[in-house]
């Protein structure tokens, strides 16, 4: 709370146009395309991440794929992940996120800009919907992300178990999968304090359909938590240190 304080403070000028600009486009989002509003996202995060003290580091962007219509698939580690990625994303992106979010503002504004789904893990036909929606929209060139812990780790930079049943969506588009690593994501909004953070977003080579249409998505679903977690393993001491 401290944080998003700050970035408020910091940003007080900015603010009042900021969120009039957010408000309008998430009610009216047939009127831009999907690069304007990200640009605008982007302005935003950026603008509230330097006033919150929050530096985002960025490692293997060369490896997000040229052409458009593939998944990233991080770690979750808490409500600020999205906006870590945002930021250091260059092209856009759509989420599928937890019915839950639609009750949090900014992030239910944000959400509805990036035109997100909403999913509701207790309801079994609506998932699946989701995940045949998605992975339609990821064939047609839309990129997507999704957590496939299904909810945040609270262990801080070690990571749960990934759910094999995330993955259906890009074995049915057969795009490639983008692991991404988060480190300290947690910090900036669960974390009481206003103190300097860093947090570090890897993007991961991209496993390609042809080298995982064999695999069952459970699989599929260590294959990339290995990675993720090698990667967090390999680097978290950079920013404790």
């Amino acid at each position: 709370m401290k944080r998003i304080l700050l970035m408020v403070f910091r940003n007080i000028l900015l603010v009042p146009y900021m969120w009039i600009r957010l408000c309008y486009r998430a009610a009216h989002t047939e009127k831009y395309t999907e690069e304007n509003q990200y640009a605008l996202l982007k302005w935003i995060v950026i603008h509230a991440n330097r006033g919150g003290n929050v530096h985002i580091d960025v490692h293997g962007a060369e490896n997000i794929p040229s052409q458009n219509g593939f998944m990233f698939y991080p770690n979750h580690q808490g409500l600020y992940d999205v906006l870590a990625v945002l930021e250091a994303c260059p092209v856009p992106f759509s989420v599928v996120a937890k019915k839950e979010i639609k009750n949090i503002q900014f992030l239910k504004q944000v959400f509805a800009c990036m035109k997100a789904y909403m999913l509701d893990r207790e309801d079994v036909r609506q998932a699946m919907k989701v995940i045949l929606d998605v992975s339609d929209e990821v064939k047609k060139g839309r990129n997507y992300l999704i957590f496939a812990e299904g909810t945040r780790s609270k262990c801080g930079n070690r990571i749960g178990d990934f759910k094999g049943g995330s993955f259906k969506a890009a074995t049915r588009a057969k795009c490639p999968i983008v692991p991404v690593a988060l480190i300290d994501s947690f910090q900036p909004f669960d974390r009481n304090t206003i103190a300097p953070v860093t947090v570090q977003v890897h993007f991961l080579k991209p496993i390609e359909y042809e080298d995982y249409k064999a695999m069952k998505t459970t699989e599929i679903a260590a294959l990339v938590h290995d990675k993720i977690q090698k990667t967090i393993d390999e680097n978290e001491s950079s920013v404790t240190a």
